[in-house]
């Protein structure tokens, strides 16, 4: 009789695919991060823009990674992955180097936020652009717990 091990394959975690990816962390962090960031491209793209160049890449940023994150998402869904490790890798390289890009926005969209306080526009651009630095800094610490869970798991 062959006794029977530990499977190798059993010990190893597999990757979420379809419905299940919305309940496990920290994939299930992807459609808040993908709806926290439309939501800042949104807020950035409805006020006069009267700084292109901190605006522009804070709208460049929120934008791709918003794109980016979808066809992750979907691909999750899907089953594109096959339970590879290295999209665990792939998915953790990209959450990080974007929460770096996110935080660099954050930053930027913030210092607009300030110098359009100092602007004769109406008070309602000061209010666009304070949200859409709320939720730069919430979907850059979005990214931040999706790229140090993954890490950690």
């Amino acid at each position: 009789m062959a006794t029977v091990g530990p499977s190798t394959a059993s010990s190893q975690p597999t990757l979420p695919s379809g419905l299940a990816v919305l309940k496990t962390i920290p994939y299930a962090f992807i459609l808040p991060e993908i709806v926290c960031g439309t939501w800042v491209w949104i807020l950035v793209a409805a006020t006069s823009v009267a700084f292109p160049l901190l605006q522009g890449w804070v709208m460049y940023v929120s934008l791709t990674s918003s794109l980016i994150s979808l066809l992750l998402l979907l691909s999750y869904l899907l089953g594109f992955h096959r339970n590879s490790e290295n999209w665990k890798v792939l998915d953790s390289l990209y959450h990080g180097a974007t929460a770096i890009l996110y935080l660099s926005a954050a930053v930027l969209q913030a210092n607009a936020t300030i110098q359009s306080e100092a602007e004769p526009n109406p008070p309602l651009y000061y209010q666009l652009n304070s949200a859409a630095s709320f939720f730069a800094f919430l979907t850059a610490f979005l990214y931040i717990l999706h790229a140090f869970s993954i890490y950690y798991q």
